[in-house]
């Protein structure tokens, strides 16, 4: 009979879950997936890099909104039990409340084991996934990035003025492809268009103009007739290189050791880089990164223990709404402090295994007094 009912309230928190969490996340990929619509409009990516990128974002979303979204979960559960009398079955059949508070510190810690997946495997390979498709992208839609009489420098070493365009027409156009430090070539053409190949391939045939190269300040100029500019060869100013979020666990756990064996050197070259994407400078945001996949989802547990609290009082007590609410809150601020814990700077290793402490600190004084407020009920 005990395992039954237990079923049921594992059951029931997360079918709620799953309903309220599909939902926001829902939404909240929605008006992310509108945000990103300039990928398009003024990156010049192709509609399927752009539906690949957003879809690759929602473990992200998933991991985001699952703490908050679990406390929802919990308080809504645990109040319609209380209003519906259905708590009191658990007490008839010998269910204490303490038992009952330690089942659904079993079940914070089941979803804090899913939100550990998310952050430290699901998300970083996701993003790197998503960033991935911009490393191997072309400019797929490169006459959708130029607009009439406005310098364009959307493309990376490349700026683009056209006076008139219709569909892929363009008229008098000045094109500057900065080569390198040293070099640099302007094409000013009266006519041109942009042409996509058979094989996907884009560039711009232009017609009747100049071509002036500098280099080492030295200038030659040059007429053309026609003139086709490969535009494959450049790349957008989307950022493509990997960021600190994208990176591999095992390979965040071995910078952050890195790091620190470099720090207790006393060398401290702040440029000094070990391998791609770890580097001495970045250390902050590589400590930040550790704390969001393994010390936050540690406050998931905090939450449960915090809804729990909800079994002390009945509906029948005064103030139990406002109750009730107190609780919310001290759920909510523990999801803050969980926030602005990740903001703060982090000098060593030794600093870093510290900030574990406060949730388990955490732990023991909200425990301790759900424990003392029951016994006390008891003895009364």
């Amino acid at each position: 009979m005990e395992k039954l009912i237990f079923k049921k309230i594992i059951k029931d928190i997360s079918l709620f879950l799953f309903i309220s969490i599909t939902c926001v996340a829902t939404i909240v990929w929605i008006i992310q997936a509108v945000n990103y619509l300039d990928l398009v409009s003024e990156d010049g990516h192709s509609l399927k890099v752009y539906f690949s990128f957003t879809l690759f974002s929602l473990p992200k979303i998933l991991s985001n909104i699952l703490p908050f979204m679990f406390m929802i979960s919990l308080f809504y559960v645990l109040i319609n039990y209380e209003l519906n009398n259905e708590l009191i079955i658990y007490w008839i059949n010998g269910i204490t409340k303490l038992n009952f508070a330690n089942i659904i510190i079993k079940i914070s810690i089941l979803y804090f084991f899913v939100q550990i997946l998310l952050t430290s495997f699901v998300v970083p390979y996701t993003l790197d996934k998503g960033r991935s498709f911009f490393r191997t992208s072309n400019i797929d839609l490169f006459s959708s990035i130029i607009k009439e009489k406005k310098f364009i420098d959307t493309v990376e070493k490349l700026t683009i003025f056209v006076d008139k365009k219709e569909d892929n027409l363009l008229k008098n156009i000045i094109i500057k492809e900065k080569i390198n430090k040293d070099q640099s070539q302007i094409v000013v053409a009266k006519t041109g268009e942009i042409i996509t190949t058979t094989n996907g391939s884009q560039k711009i045939v232009l017609n009747e103009g100049k071509i002036i190269n500098t280099e080492n300040n030295n200038q030659n100029i040059i007429d053309f007739s026609k003139f086709t500019l490969d535009l494959n060869k450049f790349d957008t100013n989307t950022i493509t290189n990997q960021k600190t979020q994208e990176m591999k666990t095992y390979d965040l756990i071995r910078c952050i050791q890195i790091i620190e064996n470099y720090r207790k050197s006393e060398l401290n070259e702040k440029n000094k880089n070990f391998f791609k994407g770890c580097a001495f400078e970045i250390s902050p945001a590589i400590s930040e990164e550790f704390l969001k996949r393994f010390f936050a989802p540690i406050f998931i547990i905090l939450i449960g223990l915090t809804s729990s609290l909800i079994i002390i009082s009945s509906k029948d007590n005064q103030n139990y709404k406002l109750k009730n609410f107190f609780k919310f809150f001290l759920g909510t601020s523990l999801l803050i402090i969980s926030e602005i814990s990740l903001s703060n700077t982090i000098e060593n290793l030794e600093k870093l295994i510290n900030y574990f402490f406060i949730p388990i600190l955490l732990f023991l004084v909200i425990y301790g007094y759900l424990y003392l407020s029951l016994k006390y009920q008891r003895g009364n």
